[in-house]
């Protein structure tokens, strides 16, 4: 007994070691949340988690190309038109349906994307309204959706330690494209944290009729302009005092110098 036991123990461990390293070739076996679920499911999961996302309005800033209209869905209808840009805060686990139309080259033709909140962002007290989620809707894809194509955009908050050290274009939002085959949730859970979904396609409402499906119920919404720009300084702390050094004071620097 006292020589099988450890010959017992070395072929567990080796199994264990097969199995683990068979796991690992095969990748992961389960995927909770995928971007081809139905809108909605993602967002109603993540409320299940608990924590400070139930009941919270996330600001979503939603942007076109020039010259087209933004409405968003609101008391069982769109809201007034808004030219290139609309801001509103989104309940996290809802969906929201918009409107977009006079569309460049396609005139008279609309397109009605959703967008769905799956996570909050955690800005200063007071400031959620300038740093909300932004989504942007391009000129290329309306035009995608128009001819009948589907197009799905998971926007992501970037993790840190992994993000590209380059400089974003002004009134442009980076992006990446996945191959055939791939999932977006999980291309985006690699490259941060993911809280919103864009889903556009070629579905329409029926003519003259607010179908409360189609608007995914009339989630509450709030609209709101954006605020004004405030300088870059307001809301910050003041600077702390530095400990002295090797006895002698630290001089402490201002903070425009620092950002410059």
């Amino acid at each position: 007994m006292l020589l099988t036991t450890p010959i017992r123990s070395v072929l567990t461990a080796l199994v264990m070691l097969l199995a683990a390293t068979s796991a690992r070739a095969q990748g992961p076996w389960h995927y909770l949340n995928k971007a081809d679920m139905p809108p909605g499911v993602i967002g109603l999961r993540q409320l299940e988690r608990g924590g400070p996302l139930p009941g919270y309005f996330q600001p979503v800033e939603v942007t076109a190309p020039e010259g087209t209209l933004i409405s968003l869905a609101a008391e069982g209808g769109f809201a007034d038109a808004q030219q290139e840009k609309t801001l509103a805060g989104m309940l996290i686990g809802q969906v929201y349906r918009l409107r977009v139309s006079n569309i460049k080259f396609r005139e008279g033709e609309e397109v009605f994307p959703t967008i769905e909140v799956i996570d909050r962002l955690y800005p200063p007290p007071g400031q959620a309204a300038r740093f909300p989620i932004p989504i942007e809707l391009t000129d290329e894809e309306l035009k995608m959706a128009l001819d009948g194509q589907y197009v799905l955009r998971v926007i992501y908050v970037e993790n840190p330690r992994t993000a590209l050290p380059v400089r974003d274009e002004p009134g442009k939002q980076r992006y990446s494209e996945i191959g055939t085959g791939q999932d977006a949730m999980m291309a985006a859970d690699r490259l941060g944290r993911p809280v919103a979904i864009l889903r556009m396609g070629s579905r329409v409402p029926i003519a003259g009729e607010a179908d409360p499906q189609f608007l995914y119920q009339n989630p509450p919404v709030q609209l709101f302009e954006k605020p004004a720009v405030l300088p870059r300084q307001a809301g910050l702390e003041p600077p702390l005092a530095a400990p002295p050094q090797l006895g002698r004071p630290s001089r402490n620097f201002p903070r425009e110098r620092l950002l410059r």
